[in-house]
């Protein structure tokens, strides 16, 4: 969507303009009228579309999600205000709108996969660098040049973003000068007729980027909407042939944008998902853009008739790797199962991966109900696609022990704050629950953290049960750590944390709470052996994990209560982590 100023809109002609000021005061024909309102409405669902293709790919690739929206449609905004004042600076607006499209067209088109090439290129320099010098690991160059190329990388998509917002909020006021120049009675309702045209179209294009463009591949999106504007430039030329300047070589250069973004349609995905892919240390091996998170499965080969390494990462973050996802595992399952009184029932919030559930499974519950957001992720790890490679089909399926295919599963796809409402309508109750979500890095996984859904978690505990909830790192994140034990405890808790270390994440942090009786820790106090097997947890341990240095909660009076709506949680989190949100290898 546009923003034009008014004084735009009814723009007299220019003397520097012969073919408007020639034109007779006469009545627009409706055709060419409906024609450029349609232009119009179809060029600001473009332009919201541009928004959020380069926020989501800021997101995504360089994490802060949150921020990367907000920053970019500010930041597009405020251009589009100037590239409205800069229009008054184009001589002909017949000529300088085709002209502005061509742009548009070529520069939307090339906004991903330019910004994609420039990281990628800054990732590996400083490596080739070292392999070419014989350099350590731990002496790679990171300073000067490359510096700045990194950081160029972390602000290249801005810079996207005000050049589009220019040229875009140029648009409204070439066409109030177009549509005037044609009729002298377009004066008195132009800029409302326009507006409407405008804010109908940037509906509109919410509606194909949240209906469609967010299940496609990002670049393929681009490319897309790039060539809605040049068909749109297309067909300005072809109705005003007459009117516009260097015709012929506008419509070569349309022309010649045609084949470029078609080939940035066909090949480009592969090209950007190429770059993308150097920015982590292991070879990708296969990659997926879901309605929700942008997946990365990499493949560390190690010789020696050991196993590859797989890892998974989640816009950019790691999920869990194939080395030590049992460590991970193994301490939110089983301290849970083994406090809880009963493990026949059994809900696990999130671990759409099935590694979790796995250990759970263990314990030969007699059902289990999953909730997890993400169909495809959930897909990828119930029967892997015939895309993926089949060494790494076969080592997922390998990893969860096929556990998602088991017939004692229940799998629910929802979004579990209101998920859980279902369930407890249903007067379902579980005897154990686990909670196994992202961390709390954006508003919305923010009230997955929250007093309320915990509340509505109390409601589907047993008595006897117990719940456990990961719960960051208390070394990293010390503060979001503490945070959501004081916020399980405000929901009815009776709380206890521990933690250990995951090697791939370093030290991690969980959170168990009981309704009723002893708390976790003393339950699990007499524990001697576990009944399930399990060749690495130990019952030594689980009860050596809950304990923290001496002076670990001497400020536990000072840290908030994650409360709906309050995203304390969230602040808590970002402000641990932000020292790590920056461009580095995976």
């Amino acid at each position: 969507m546009t923003t034009p100023l008014l004084d735009d809109l009814p723009v007299n002609t220019t003397p520097g303009d012969p073919q408007q000021s020639s034109l007779p005061s006469r009545e627009v024909s409706w055709l060419d009228d409906a024609l450029l309102l349609g232009i119009m409405a179809s060029l600001a669902g473009c332009g919201l579309i541009y928004e959020y293709l380069l926020s989501h790919y800021a997101g995504r690739i360089l994490g802060a999600l949150e921020a990367a929206i907000y920053t970019m449609i500010g930041l597009m905004i405020v251009s589009m205000g100037v590239g409205a004042f800069a229009a008054r600076k184009i001589k002909c607006a017949f000529t300088g709108f085709a002209m502005l499209e061509l742009t548009v067209a070529l520069c939307g088109s090339f906004a991903i996969i330019v910004t994609a090439a420039v990281i990628g290129f800054g990732q590996q320099l400083p490596l080739a660098i070292a392999n070419t010098l014989g350099l350590p690991p731990d002496h790679l160059p990171n300073g000067g040049f490359i510096a700045g190329l990194q950081t160029l990388s972390k602000y290249l998509p801005y810079v996207w973003g005000v050049l589009l917002g220019l040229m875009i909020g140029m648009e409204i006021p070439l066409i109030a000068r177009v549509r005037q120049s044609l009729s002298e009675a377009h004066l008195l309702h132009n800029a409302g007729t326009i507006y409407g045209a405008d804010y109908i179209g940037a509906g509109i294009g919410a509606a194909i980027w949240v209906g469609f463009m967010l299940a496609i591949d990002i670049q393929l999106a681009a490319a897309l909407t790039a060539s809605v504007n040049l068909l749109a430039g297309l067909v300005f030329i072809w109705r005003f042939w007459a009117k516009i300047r260097h015709v012929k070589w506008l419509l070569i250069g349309h022309i010649i944008a045609c084949v470029v973004i078609g080939i940035l349609a066909v090949k480009g995905p592969n090209w950007e998902q190429h770059f993308n892919n150097l920015l982590y240390k292991d070879h990708v091996v296969y990659a997926k853009a879901t309605r929700f998170q942008q997946l990365n499965f990499t493949e560390r080969l190690r010789g020696g008739g050991l196993a590859p390494v797989y890892n998974l990462y989640i816009n950019g973050r790691l999920q869990f790797s194939s080395s030590d996802e049992h460590i991970y595992h193994s301490f939110l399952v089983h301290p849970t199962l083994a406090a809880s009184a009963r493990h026949n029932n059994v809900l696990i919030i999130g671990g759409g991966d099935g590694l979790g559930l796995k250990q759970v499974l263990k314990w030969q519950p007699k059902a289990v109900t999953l909730m997890d957001l993400d169909q495809d992720l959930l897909s990828l790890f119930t029967s892997p696609p015939a895309d993926m490679p089949q060494r790494l089909s076969d080592a997922l399926l390998a990893l969860n022990g096929n556990s998602l295919n088991d017939p004692r599963l229940t799998l629910v796809v929802d979004d579990a704050f209101n998920g859980v409402d279902k369930l407890i309508q249903k007067g379902q109750m579980f005897d154990a629950i686990i909670v196994d979500l992202p961390d709390p890095s954006h508003p919305d996984l923010n009230k997955l953290y929250s007093d309320l859904f915990y509340r509505k978690l109390n409601e589907l505990l047993s008595a006897d049960g117990v719940i456990t909830v990961q719960s960051t790192s208390p070394y990293h994140a010390r503060k979001a750590f503490m945070s959501v034990g004081k916020t399980l405890t405000a929901a009815g808790f009776n709380v206890k944390q521990y933690h250990h270390n995951v090697p791939s994440f370093g030290e991690w942090g969980w959170s168990m709470g009981s309704k009723m009786g002893k708390n976790p820790q003393q339950r699990l106090a007499t524990l001697q052996t576990l009944p399930v097997p399990e060749e690495w947890l130990t019952p030594g341990l689980i009860k050596a994990s809950f304990e923290f240095p001496g002076d670990f909660y001497d400020d536990i009076d000072s840290i908030n209560v994650n409360e709906i709506g309050s995203l304390q949680l969230y602040h808590y989190h970002l402000a641990a982590w932000s020292e790590y949100e920056v461009i580095n290898l995976f």
